[in-house]
């Protein structure tokens, strides 16, 4: 009988057999991509319905141009984009859903805003809180009838405090769980014009408290 080959060739075709990993992810990302797809177009179907687009946790990194298609006959009312990762919205978003009155764009990664977004004239209600935004960006406070603003949970620093107060319809602003600097923390204080929401703030190591 002969003894046991270390190299025997069934042992070599069984592991010539084995599937490639990167095949493997491969094809896992292909059906969760694909799954993704059809989340996307299902939700805009029952937009259709209702004019409120709900695209949350759906893996996005941006808004795809299909959506703009599924949705050119629909005038929506609100989009939300929550629970993403996206990084920017264009210019294109605010030209397709101009009309919308609630925009939710909170827990994604996003830095700033187009110039544009001041042109959604109905917009009433706007989210970008759990972003990282070091900055509210002036083009907010252009938004001619926008009233419940949320930018809790950023990363904001300071901004023009004179462009919130001269915002036209703004009646709400939740700033909370911001590092806010203390001359724009003092400032969001004193303003009686807006109802702002504001953390306790902490006072840093190198501030001067004797100034």
């Amino acid at each position: 009988m002969r003894p046991p080959n270390q190299y025997d060739e069934s042992v070599v075709a069984t592991e010539a057999e084995e599937p490639d990993p990167r095949a493997v992810s491969m094809m896992i990302y292909t059906r969760l991509a694909g799954r993704a797809v059809i989340r996307v177009v299902g939700r805009c179907n029952e937009a259709k319905e209702h004019s409120n687009l709900d695209l949350s946790h759906c893996e996005l990194m941006q808004v795809p141009d299909a959506v703009y298609h599924l949705m050119r006959h629909t005038e929506l009312k609100s989009c939300d984009l929550s629970d993403n990762v996206i990084t920017k919205i264009p210019p294109k978003f605010v030209l397709k859903f101009g009309l919308i009155k609630k925009l939710n764009l909170s827990h994604n990664q996003m830095a700033k805003l187009p110039e544009e977004i001041a042109d959604l004239s109905s917009l009433r209600r706007l989210d970008i809180s759990h972003n990282s935004f070091i900055s509210l960006p002036s083009c907010i406070f252009k938004i001619p009838n926008l009233k419940e603003l949320n930018a809790s949970n950023n990363h904001i620093v300071d901004f023009e405090v004179e462009c919130l107060k001269e915002a036209p319809a703004l009646e709400t602003a939740d700033l909370s769980n911001n590092p806010l600097a203390r001359n724009c923390y003092n400032e969001l204080e004193r303003c009686s014009k807006v109802r702002i929401t504001l953390s306790p703030r902490e006072i840093e190591d190198w501030e001067d408290l004797t100034v």
